[in-house]
């Protein structure tokens, strides 16, 4: 694998630095790969700008920043039209198709994903979407096993929102299948 960064981006109260935080968890405890997590967020609690990057490895990680992102999850405009310039050539966009319109890239994969949309209509609680988000990386990247990382939301999950929350996880890797394969 070498190494990867993944950047999640959005707004305040959307999850995204707990999908983070659980995706270095699954890599660093549970799949025995080096993982480093930085955040930053405006001075809001929600609905200002909010970032995460999540660096994962085999060998030990020198530079926790992620400067160029492999993957980049996209949940607001703001973030979007702000970072998308820093993916490098090759890098997988994954956005929120009801909140973010993209621009096209050469050499950029942008995949198109409803999770606000998925996360109301099909599980009943918009707060999921960033698990949504979640399993959709997942299935595309392969970076950790999807297994694992469910394990991580049964435990860093409120109690009682577990099951909904891998609900949302695993519509999340259904539709990116569902969308690769259009």
């Amino acid at each position: 694998m070498g190494s990867i960064g993944i950047r999640f981006a959005g707004f305040g109260g959307q999850g995204l630095l707990l999908a983070g935080v659980m995706l270095g968890k699954a890599a660093a405890i549970l799949s025995g790969k080096n993982a480093a997590q930085t955040q930053s967020y405006g001075t809001e609690a929600r609905g200002g700008a909010s970032q995460c990057n999540v660096v994962i490895s085999d060998e030990p990680i020198t530079c926790v920043g992620v400067v160029n992102p492999d993957s980049f999850i996209c949940m607001s405009q703001e973030a979007y039209d702000k970072l998308i310039d820093d993916v490098r050539p090759g890098a997988q966009v994954y956005y929120d198709s009801d909140l973010v319109k993209i621009k096209e890239i050469e050499g950029v994969q942008q995949i198109s994903i409803p999770s606000t949309r998925t996360a109301i209509d099909k599980l009943g609680r918009k707060i999921v979407a960033n698990m949504v988000m979640l399993g959709a990386l997942v299935e595309g990247t392969g970076v950790v096993d999807a297994e694992e990382l469910k394990e991580c939301i049964s435990s860093d999950v409120p109690k009682g929102t577990e099951e909904l929350n891998i609900r949302a996880f695993e519509e999340g890797r259904r539709l990116y299948r569902e969308v690769m394969n259009q």
